[in-house]
């Protein structure tokens, strides 16, 4: 059996490698060097991308134009997971599948949980449930930046009229154990987009660097209706003219949602919950036939992530506690990403097919170099 992958670095150790310098919208693609991955970066394909069509009228448009726009440029389109994450980069398209050498372009919207967030419906802009639209490049595209800046253009943003700014921002995730350099990407004085090189998951540094884009869907839809309340988004206008507000969608959600989260959420229950789906992660992760079932434990680590968030907004977690929790969610994770970058390594890296394919996989069926030449009969 192959040799486990093992962490590299310390979980909390920040990422060394230089950063990638930003650019100015106008420039045409980004010149510093990005960090260092094994095989050259690709350029994806060239956008023509414009904002012809007029600016998005619509959250719903929003979204069906992200996604026609990255689907043209290679990117599967998939769905989001089944149980509560606090953000895109936790679902297994982005979690698991940045690691490892196999390329991976991937786009999907995530509806996000953050129980803490929640204003009972009161807030503007403040929400305990909201939507971001995640995109994962692997490995990163030398034009990056310049396809992110199209697909701005897509939705009826042109970033040379538009105060578009990127402000140096590296990110991590403790309870990941993830990391990255990046920006945050400002659009009129508002942060719209998360923009990440990664470097590391799970605690393990990754072979090939993957470009991570994690767009704000209120916000851009906030900028394109140029609205202040995000109940006051039109969610969508029907064949017969009527308008659907995000309010009309969402509004009772934050109110409810809300209540249970601070107020009636069974604390008692919740701590029961959390120490059975982390057994359960650590018994299927251990199982040994047809092999450690990575998936299911997986999910598993996701419910404990999001039951540890509402307990949190319960108030019942003390700081010495909270990270006493944040080190058995990590423990998870990486317990996790070994064991399907384990999985991935004895099928032989399947993805990875080319000419890529001799810089990561030593095929043991192939001839030896120095092998004689088979003689005629």
């Amino acid at each position: 059996m192959a040799k486990k992958p093992t962490a590299k670095k310390p979980l909390a150790k920040r990422p060394t490698a230089k950063r990638p310098t930003a650019k100015k919208p106008t420039a045409k693609k980004p010149t510093a060097k990005k960090p260092t991955a094994k095989t050259q970066q690709h350029d994806a394909p060239e956008s023509t991308a414009s904002s012809s069509a007029g600016p998005a009228r619509t959250f719903q448009e929003v979204i069906l134009r992200l996604q026609r726009f990255w689907a043209d440029r290679g990117c599967i389109i998939v769905q989001p997971t089944r149980t509560e994450v606090g953000a895109g980069t936790l679902n297994k398209h982005t979690f698991l599948r940045v690691l490892g050498p196999e390329p991976w372009n991937v786009a999907y919207v995530e509806p996000s949980s953050r129980p803490t967030d929640g204003r009972y419906g009161e807030n503007p802009n403040r929400l305990q449930h909201y939507y971001q639209f995640q995109v994962i490049l692997k490995p990163s595209p030398k034009n990056a930046q310049e396809l992110y800046l199209d697909s701005l253009r897509a939705l009826g943003i042109d970033p040379a009229s538009f105060d578009v700014r990127f402000v140096e921002d590296d990110w991590e995730h403790p309870a990941l154990g993830a990391a990255g350099l990046g920006w945050e990407v400002w659009a009129q004085g508002m942060e719209v987009t998360q923009f990440t090189y990664f470097q590391q998951c799970g605690g393990l540094e990754l072979p090939r660097v993957a470009c991570e884009l994690t767009y704000g869907l209120e916000r851009l839809a906030m900028y394109l209706q140029n609205v202040e309340n995000v109940y006051d988004l039109v969610w969508a206008e029907l064949p017969s003219g009527q308008k659907i507000s995000y309010g009309d969608v969402h509004k009772q959600d934050e109110l409810e949602w809300s209540h249970y989260n601070f107020k009636h959420a069974d604390t008692a229950a919740l701590f029961r919950a959390f120490d059975d789906c982390e057994r359960e992660a650590k018994r299927l992760l251990a199982v040994a036939e047809p092999h450690p079932l990575v998936l299911p434990a997986y999910e598993n680590t996701l419910k404990c992530s999001h039951t540890f968030n509402v307990l949190q907004a319960r108030g019942v977690i003390s700081q010495t506690e909270r990270a006493a929790y944040i080190a058995r969610i990590r423990d998870l994770a990486r317990g996790c990403a070994e064991t399907y970058l384990q999985t991935r390594q004895n099928k032989g890296f399947p993805m990875l097919v080319g000419p890529d394919r001799a810089h990561f996989v030593t095929d043991p069926a192939a001839p030896a170099a120095d092998a004689a030449a088979p003689t005629e009969n």
